[in-house]
């Protein structure tokens, strides 16, 4: 530490910081305020290859960094960033699906010619560069500054260190976030009211975590993790604004997972946003979210385990059975996939509440697994289409499986992986999770999401019953074909799928060896 000296009196001390071993976050920030100067000064038609350029470059050299860091066990900036095993593994993790998430963003699936494409370009507003931009169905350039500095967050938000750094890292996820939902090109006013709702409760949110953080720095007098838990220690009996901090903090935290009742802006979001959007959140924010979470529990409130456990099974048992019964009665696939979601947030949250090496290692596995999954089935989804663009209702994929029988038996793979049926990644995700809850005595959680698992099933198996059981009809949707960009996404979904369900044991190694949180 270097004392700042004015007139011989020290008046602070500067922060310590180890820059190689942030360098991942700072080559997406720098890339973010360099892709806003590109959309400042550069021509519109040359800034899509310049943004696309800078973001696959950003994104490989922020992997490339990780890998090299691999080794590296530090705590910097005055204790505020951890560099740890569960945090270099969840970084690389959420910079891969960001990567797939950034192909998909950079899609184009409309054929720029004959007679449709032209008819639709001459209906649309603004200059001839501008209609011929948008009716190729291209995402416009500002995304690109949103999403890194959104990845950039994410990346912060997994080895933040105390809560003040962890509030920061939550909003700058956050807060493009909003936006990018809202930046649909059809179907805008669905996709605007469900940016404004992710925003509201976003912000509720927000304000929850960051009161509960100004309490447990009235308890601790500090919001560094290792000193909560030195003053926990310290202070064996009960104190109410420990416990209320603590609590406001985790809804702030569980509203990022989807964990019920904290979850209503899943379905509303997931259905607005565009599906290249919808990929990308459900994915990297979710191994976000929940390495936020982990931390959070493991390293500042440990010792405080008996007091949170039992709040924690309630809102796993929630989750888990709210978003399996829920899920049944949807007839849209995005929004069935959204309460998905909110059932596998509750079985991860199995995982979360075994708190040991096998809870957090089985929840890392179980995040990658199911963001590759997840990213491969919005993917194809994003190719199914009608006359109207997607065909999100699951009347329209009625007999798909006769009609286009290749991308059916990739959209039943990932539901059976969904399902955590054998020999695919989902069922060594949730055998994972449920053996190191039962080590940790939770027998009867486990109970619970097994039955929730077998509900889930059903919804799942719905969908390949319609494919496959079912005729094609006027109706029935159409597969566009896809280019290079999705193509490689969901082959890297289906692959990752079939590969961790036969052998998963490389990733299972390197989540055992990735060692537990640093404090």
């Amino acid at each position: 530490m270097n004392p700042v000296v004015l007139a011989d009196k020290a008046l602070f001390d500067l922060p310590t910081i180890d820059y190689s071993a942030i360098a991942p976050i700072l080559i997406l920030l720098g890339v973010g305020v360099v892709s806003v100067l590109v959309e400042a000064f550069a021509p519109k038609g040359a800034r899509r290859p310049i943004q696309l350029v800078l973001v696959f470059g950003a994104l490989i050299a922020a992997f490339v960094d990780v890998v090299t860091l691999s080794g590296m066990r530090i705590i910097t900036a005055s204790g505020s960033i951890s560099i740890d095993g569960p945090a270099l593994v969840m970084q690389g993790a959420i910079l891969i699906l960001a990567a797939l998430g950034a192909m998909l963003m950079a899609e184009r699936l409309v054929d720029p010619s004959g007679d449709a494409f032209a008819a639709r370009a001459s209906a649309l507003p603004g200059s001839e560069d501008e209609k011929q931009f948008t009716a190729r169905g291209y995402f416009q350039t500002e995304v690109w500054p949103l999403f890194l500095f959104s990845v950039a967050g994410m990346l912060l938000f997994v080895s933040a260190n105390d809560l003040l750094l962890m509030f920061v890292a939550l909003e700058v996820m956050s807060l493009p976030l909003y936006l990018l939902v809202g930046m649909a090109r059809r179907r805008r006013l669905l996709s605007q009211e469900a940016s404004l709702k992710y925003f509201l409760l976003g912000a509720f949110s927000s304000a929850f975590f960051l009161y509960g953080s100004a309490l447990i720095y009235g308890f601790a007098g500090s919001v560094n993790f290792a000193s909560i838990a030195d003053a926990i220690s310290a202070k064996p009996s009960q104190n109410g604004l420990l416990l209320i901090g603590v609590a406001m903090i985790l809804v702030g935290l569980l509203f990022k997972v989807a964990a019920v009742p904290f979850h209503q802006w899943t379905p509303d979001a997931y259905q607005g946003a565009p599906t290249a959007v919808t990929a990308f959140m459900s994915t990297t924010v979710k191994i976000a979210a929940f390495g936020a979470l982990l931390r959070v529990l493991y390293v500042a409130f440990g010792g405080l385990r008996w007091d949170w456990e039992p709040m924690m099974w309630i809102v796993a048992i929630l989750t888990m059975v709210v978003g399996s019964v829920i899920a049944v009665t949807q007839s849209d696939i995005k929004r069935m996939l959204a309460y998905s979601s909110v059932a596998q947030a509750g079985f991860i949250m199995v995982g979360v509440i075994a708190t040991s090496a096998a809870g957090l290692s089985s929840v890392l596995f179980y995040l990658i697994a199911y963001g590759f999954t997840t990213i491969g089935a919005f993917a194809v989804i994003s190719i199914v289409r009608d006359s109207s663009g997607e065909a999100t209702h699951l009347s329209k994929w009625a007999g798909l499986g006769k009609k286009s029988p290749v991308t059916a038996t990739v959209v039943a793979l990932f539901m059976l992986s969904f399902a955590g049926i054998p020999l695919t990644s989902g069922f060594i995700g949730k055998f994972g999770v449920f053996a190191a809850a039962i080590d940790s005595g939770a027998t009867w959680l486990v109970i619970v999401a097994v039955v929730a698992s077998v509900v889930s099933a059903f919804f799942y198996a719905r969908v390949i019953v319609i494919m496959f059981f079912s005729e094609p009809t006027d109706s029935t949707a159409s597969v566009v074909v896809p280019s290079a960009f999705t193509t490689i996404v969901i082959a890297a979904g289906a692959t990752v799928t079939v590969v961790l369900g036969i052998l998963p044991q490389p990733l299972l190694d390197l989540v055992d060896n990735a060692g537990l949180f640093l404090r």
